[in-house]
């Protein structure tokens, strides 16, 4: 989220959950072909538009977390289980940044989406996935920062 490529708002937040969260699964584990993983989560996480969070109700966060269960789980349309994992997961993540509320922060819905995969993941594929600490450094740059409402205010 440091790299200058990374704005403080943008729909590059809507790859970089799910890539994070391929990338620490294969870490801690999990069984992926990450290469290919990696470039099947572009696809998808750019197909999210910005402002998905205010104008489609969903923000591309949160969604984006979703994409990672349907990857590592090989969920498609027609798929039983994997396609309620992936759900699942999207309504958790959404469900979490929905009780924060607004306005907008990407950095702060993408840590809710990466510790709400974390443990959906340890639930439902018994991997474990660290899960660290995370305070935020990027509130100057956020004119709509919530401040103590957010929980990862310094």
């Amino acid at each position: 989220m440091a790299m200058p490529f990374c704005h403080m708002h943008g729909p590059e937040h809507h790859v970089m959950v799910g890539a994070a969260l391929l990338t620490a699964y294969k870490n801690a584990g999990g069984q992926v072909d990450l290469p290919a993983a990696l470039t099947e989560m572009l696809s998808r996480g750019r197909s999210v538009p910005g402002g998905a969070c205010g104008f489609w109700g969903a923000c591309g966060a949160g969604i984006s977390s979703g994409m990672f269960i349907s990857i590592i789980s090989g969920s498609t349309p027609l798929s039983q289980e994997p396609f309620a994992l992936s759900h699942k997961m999207t309504a958790r993540s959404l469900a979490k940044i929905a009780e924060i509320g607004g306005p907008r922060c990407c950095k702060r819905d993408s840590y809710l989406s990466i510790l709400s995969a974390v443990d959906f993941v340890k639930e439902n594929f018994g991997i474990e996935m660290e899960k660290p600490n995370i305070v935020c450094t990027h509130s100057a740059q956020n004119n709509q920062c919530i401040g103590k409402r957010c929980p990862f205010s310094k």
